[in-house]
Parts: structure tokens; C-alpha cells; sequence
């Protein structure tokens, strides 16, 4: 089995029963071995940052025949980033979808909005506070 460079950055990989992208990915001397979503697609939408492309990265997983294993790899490896099985990870665990760029809100608009009542005259200050 060949080193793959994201194996090379898991520490400790060679040391375990880390399932690795070969494992996953090839099906040599199978029908269909080149059939799979990640080997057809351009392989920029398994990790990219757009929704709409993320979306269609987890939805070519849908009837892939690798789908568990490669699930079963990158949750072993602790996968950094991409779409990998059909789900999406981020920093090694499964997200339901990617953060937006920003800050996060302190104060949920919603509860905002319950702090100040109906009253919405106040609501700057709250989002505020």
C-alpha cells in the first residue's frame, strides 16, 4: 500500500488501523473501478466552500458502492475537511453543513427579539448588549 500525503498528516497513522484512500477509493481490476462520484467529478466540489456545490458533492455519494467504506476511512482517519461518504467534515467530525464567515451573533435574533417583546424599538440595544 502506497503513503498518501493526507495519511502522512494524521500522526501516528502507520502505528493504528487507519483505513487509507486506497482502501477506499480503488477497486483495481473491478468493473467499475473508475465509476466512482470522486474519480468522474472534478474532485473540487468534495471540498468545496459553496453550499449549492457541497450539496451536489453529497448527493453523488448517494449511489456510490464505496459510500460506508469511505465513510468508515475518513472517520477513521479523522478527515480535516471535505465531503467524504456523503457527509461533510469539518476538523475530523461530521458537520451538517460549513460555518459562515463571520463572527457568530452573541444574541440569537430571536431571542432578541423575546428580550424586547413586541415592542421593536429596542431592538438595536438588545442585539447590542
Amino acid at each position: 500500500m502506497g503513503v498518501l500525503l493526507s495519511e502522512l498528516l494524521v500522526p501516528g497513522w502507520a502505528d493504528s488501523e487507519l483505513i487509507g484512500l486506497r482502501d477506499v477509493t480503488s477497486l483495481e481490476g473491478e468493473v467499475g473501478a473508475f465509476d466512482l462520484p470522486c474519480h468522474t467529478l472534478d474532485p473540487e466540489i468534495f471540498f468545496a466552500e459553496d453550499t449549492a456545490l457541497i450539496a451536489r458533492a453529497k448527493s453523488a455519494c448517494g449511489s456510490c458502492l464505496m459510500k460506508s467504506a469511505c465513510l468508515a476511512g475518513a472517520l477513521s482517519r479523522s478527515e480535516p475537511c471535505g465531503v467524504w461518504g456523503g457527509e461533510l467534515f469539518d476538523n475530523g467530525v461530521i458537520v451538517a453543513q460549513k460555518r459562515t464567515v463571520g463572527r457568530p451573533r452573541l444574541l440569537p435574533a430571536v431571542a432578541a427579539v423575546a428580550l424586547v417583546g413586541s415592542d421593536l424599538s429596542n431592538l438595536d440595544e438588545a442585539l447590542a448588549s
